[in-house]
């Protein structure tokens, strides 16, 4: 569901520690389960429900509660319904562009192994069971802001692609959606402190996405897909986007404390992480000055790592050093 996880789903194992998918040229046999996991692209929903969940426990805390009740499980299924049909549906939408990149070809959609009209109607049925679980145990608020997340992926974002490079932007609204989705559940309004967690995910994003998008620019061509580094390939536009959100993310992961989300313990390592964070930002910049291209993939590739490490520790210590506090 958010175009951040979407991107790591596309990128091949053997590159990063990050889940992908990973082609050989060698036949490869495919199962059911399989490909029933691509379609729902278990990795990135994983990621979706993880953090829904620290927006969920978050809320619980912030109302005196623990976040282990049926409430917690009502609301992952029903978030994670609609995720996975958000998914699907994407790849019905994207099975031509798809066959067309290495890392993607093989996707039940784009490979033919599964009919357009089955996938159409696994990803809207996968929707409505979603929403029907969410309109039931949860809230109005909650139900709105899942649809409106999965809506503005699959109708907005996905197409955008292939005409604008501002579809990263937008795709980054429902991508940093999780978390507040889960503060909703659990306290049934938007408060400060879950814009602050949907800021945090916002701002993200880009440097990750941008890492990505450099070390695939050439299959992002051969689909016609309008990342930053295919329309601007000399890669100062996407080191200038990378290091502006590198250097807004110190300040915002370091609200929620200003916020009593979190305590001082999560302060220093929000800021310490968040300066990571930016270093490896500043190191990936020298793509634009790389002597190979080997060079810049790896500047790309250490970017990735390092983004993919941040995020789940700030995360973790977030949880941990909570505050109950309002």
């Amino acid at each position: 569901m958010t175009p951040a996880a979407h991107a790591v789903d596309r990128v091949p194992a053997g590159d990063v520690a990050v889940p992908g998918l990973a082609v050989s040229a060698a036949p490869v046999r495919h199962s059911l389960w399989a490909d029933y996991q691509e379609l729902f692209k278990v990795r990135v929903t994983s990621m979706v429900v993880l953090t829904a969940w620290a927006g969920f426990y978050l809320g619980s805390m912030r109302s005196g509660i623990t976040s282990i009740h049926w409430g917690l499980f009502q609301a992952l299924l029903g978030i994670t319904l609609v995720s996975c049909g958000a998914s699907v549906l994407n790849q019905v939408i994207e099975r031509r562009t798809d066959a067309k990149m290495t890392r993607t070809a093989q996707r039940p959609l784009a490979a033919g192994r599964v009919g357009p009209l089955y996938g159409l109607v696994l990803g809207l049925g996968c929707f409505a069971a979603g929403a029907v679980v969410l309109a039931w145990y949860t809230n109005p608020v909650t139900v709105m802001l899942t649809l409106l997340t999965g809506f503005s992926y699959v109708a907005v974002y996905t197409p955008l692609k292939r005409y604008t490079t501002l579809a990263t932007f937008i795709g980054a609204f429902p991508g940093a959606m999780p978390p507040l989705l889960g503060w909703t559940a659990a306290r049934g309004v938007i408060e400060w402190p879950a814009v602050a967690l949907f800021a945090i995910l916002f701002v993200w994003q880009f440097p990750h996405f941008m890492a990505i998008a450099w070390l695939y620019r050439e299959d992002y061509a051969k689909a016609g897909i309008r990342m930053l580094p295919v329309v601007q390939p000399d890669g100062w536009s996407t080191a200038c986007e990378a290091l502006i959100y590198a250097v807004l993310m110190v300040p915002v992961s370091v609200v929620p404390f200003y916020l009593h989300l979190t305590g001082r313990f999560y302060l220093v390592t929000a800021v310490l992480l968040g300066l990571v964070y930016l270093a490896y930002t500043i190191r990936f910049a020298r793509i634009t000055r790389a002597l190979t291209a080997a060079e810049s993939r790896k500047y790309a590739r250490d970017l990735l790592r390092a983004s993919v490490i941040h995020l789940p520790l700030l995360l973790t210590v977030m949880m941990l050093n909570a505050s109950g506090r309002r």
